[in-house]
């Protein structure tokens, strides 16, 4: 039986971007998914776009729920899913045809991976390639993913591993990815899949540039959460510098 792939995308305010976004799911080589829009309470022709494709596509479902940010719509949208593998895909962003395929071979063949996560390029707001993401040149390790969040887009996440960690966290808003993928690392390995699969557009009303300081301190909430997990607190501090860059310090004894 193939693997069944369980995909989130939560909406608010994406009606220039979304149907470029859910037409790239459409386009997956690998067609064993299902798809949940969840839609953040968008006051533009948002949850007239998703509903449309719900109706065209049997995979896709569409919830319309009142705002209550990303970071509960995103837990909310989790709970509906329930399949082996799953993975989000941010509204404004899009997949590559072969991403599903590629990374659900790697979960089926690798069963000791809880996670695995592909390189991106970035993208204008126009859709123009700006060249492979840099976080892509940051090679995984658990311990660098504390000063450094190199596993980025695309990822796909065994069920049971999310379950495990307690899933998304609401007390870390922003940078909810961030969080789940450091606990995922204190449980089970994580792959790297060195393909471009996934582009990551970036423009001016995008959550990092828009709540750029509160992307900083809940980032470093995250990682201050994560030194207590691993017995680290006592050893190293987080220090914020240039901005928004972290550094560890020794604690002198």
């Amino acid at each position: 039986m193939p693997s069944l792939v369980s995909l989130v995308m939560t909406v608010y305010n994406r009606e220039n971007y979304l149907s470029l976004a859910l037409d790239s799911i459409l386009l997956q080589t690998y067609p064993h998914w299902q798809l949940t829009i969840w839609d953040d309470g968008s006051t533009d022709s948002s949850p007239e776009i998703a509903a449309l494709y719900a109706r065209l596509d049997p995979r896709i479902h569409f919830i319309a729920a009142p705002h209550a940010g990303q970071t509960n719509a995103l837990k909310a949208a989790m709970m509906t899913s329930d399949r082996e593998y799953f993975g989000w895909i941010d509204s404004d962003d899009k997949l590559a045809p072969s991403a599903l395929e590629s990374t659900v071979n790697i979960l089926d063949t690798h069963p000791q991976v809880g996670m695995t996560y592909t390189d991106h390029h970035a993208i204008d707001p126009s859709g123009k390639d700006l060249g492979l993401g840099a976080r892509c040149h940051i090679p995984y390790s658990k311990e660098r993913l504390l000063i450094d969040f190199m596993t980025f887009h695309f990822r796909l996440i065994r069920r049971e591993i999310y379950d495990l960690v307690g899933g998304i966290d609401v007390a870390v808003p922003y940078v909810q990815d961030y969080d789940l993928c450091l606990k995922i690392s204190e449980v089970t390995e994580i792959y790297h899949h060195p393909q471009p699969l996934y582009d990551y557009r970036v423009h001016p009303t995008m959550i990092s540039q828009t709540h750029k300081n509160d992307v900083t301190t809940s980032a470093a909430l995250a990682v201050r959460n994560a030194l207590v997990r691993r017995g680290l607190s006592h050893r190293y501090r987080l220090d914020i510098i240039e901005g928004d860059r972290f550094k560890l310090v020794k604690i002198s004894k």
